[in-house]
């Protein structure tokens, strides 16, 4: 799978997420869509944790 699409489909899901969190009336459905948002924020973290040490490599060089 393309990483690039990966991040984007990650960030919109994340953003609807929020919004969905920002609506939702009960307990149980604003700690269902924080579980949500924080996974879904650690696995994006890890693909931007990712392209920081390949920009601290260089190895961002290499694509060129």
């Amino acid at each position: 799978m393309d990483p690039e699409k990966l991040m984007n489909d990650l960030s919109r899901e994340l953003s609807d997420n929020i919004k969905m969190l920002a609506k939702a009336k009960s307990l149980e459905e604003k700690l269902q869509y924080s579980e949500i948002v924080k996974n879904l924020s650690e696995s994006l973290g890890v693909f931007l944790n990712l392209i920081s040490d390949m920009a601290s490599y260089g190895l961002d060089d290499l694509e060129e």
